[in-house]
Formats: structure tokens, sequence, C-alpha cells
């Protein structure tokens, strides 16, 4: 956790009251056990919290851990006893009310905040979208949707790539290192109406 995030009187994004906390995967075995990933600091931690629930938040899950495995591990969900019954809960998100989740500080934020987040440039130029914060090996990286690149960009995840989140705003303001995006200088989308849209206040 390396950023601040700086709030702002102007809401225009409203904070999700869910956080993703990790996703089915798919089945492990025959006898109901899912695989499931973690996406908590402390993953076995994930199996703690009395609400896991979909989305919606209809769905309420109970989860126990049996063993780790390649890339997460395996569980059980409480009524879940077969294979067919395991598979159907492949891809389902599982996410806690955020009021459950500890207590932040003041430069640290939950990784799913920032999925879909507009990027701009340090002079007010929208870049981009967040598409997800991924762990290659050798420290976070944001993985960016830049306009006009076909391939992802990864920027490092560093208070010097990104100095400023904004979640009320819902936007990041990036000052990449040369050669993170194709030609260093990613198609513009279109112009805007207004100089409130290239994110000046």
């Amino acid at each position: 956790m390396y950023l601040k995030i700086f709030a702002s009187d102007n809401l225009k994004m409203t904070i999700p009251e869910r956080v993703c906390v990790g996703a089915v995967v798919g089945a492990f075995g025959i006898h109901g056990e899912i695989r499931v990933k973690s996406f908590c600091s402390d993953p076995e931690s994930i199996a703690e919290y009395d609400q896991l629930t979909d989305e919606t938040g209809k769905k309420v899950f109970k989860l126990k851990i049996i063993n780790p495995i390649k890339g997460g591990f395996s569980a059980r969900i409480s009524g879940v006893k077969y294979r067919d019954q395991a598979e159907e809960l492949k891809g389902i998100a599982l996410y806690v009310c955020r009021s459950e989740m500890p207590n932040l500080d003041d430069d640290e934020f939950y990784y799913s905040d920032l999925i879909n987040l507009e990027v701009f440039d340090t002079g007010g130029i929208k870049i981009g979208k967040v598409i997800s914060v991924n762990d290659h090996g050798a420290g976070d990286f944001l993985e960016i949707k830049a306009y006009g690149q076909k391939n992802l960009a990864l920027l490092p995840f560093t208070k010097k790539s990104v100095p400023t989140i904004d979640l009320k705003l819902g936007r990041i303001i990036i000052d990449p290192p040369h050669g993170v995006f194709e030609n260093n200088e990613p198609e513009e989308p279109p112009s805007p109406r207004n100089h409130l849209e290239l994110g000046d206040e």
C-alpha cells in the first residue's frame, strides 16, 4: 500500500458498500469442494468473514478453508455437497460489507476500489481506465486500457508513478515512466466539451 487517497467534496462516484475479497474459480474433487482465490492481504482471512455474499448481497456463503493449493485454497461452502453444485459456483466473486473490513490508514485502500477508475495524466488529459491490479512478481502493477493502444499498459503501482488517487471523483493521476505506453503518447479520447471533462476543477 503506497498511495494516498485524496478526498474531494465534489462527489461524482459512489464508493461501493461491498468489497470483493475473493472468487470461486472452480470445483475441486468430487465431494463438493471448491477452488477459491483470496484477494485478502492475509489470504486465509477470507474464511473469517461470517457474511460472504455475491455482488448483489442476496446470496450468502459460509466458507471453510480445507487446504492451500496452487493459486488459492480448496474450501467448502455450507450446503454444497456435490461436484455439480460446486461447478455452478464457478466465477462467483465473494464480497463483504465495507463496514466489516478492517479500518485503513490514510495511505491505504482496497484494490477493488481502483477497478474502472478513469486515468488522467498530470496535464489533465484522460488517458484510459484501470482494468485490474496485479502482482507480477516485481511489485504491484496497474493494468490500464489506454485510448488508442491495443495492448494493456502495465504501470508500476508506486507513489511516484501514481501520485493521486481520488475515489470520490473516480479517477487517478499518473506520472508514468517512459515506455509504459506505446510511443509514450497514447491517443487522446474525443475532445471534451468543457474543461471539467479534462479533469480541471
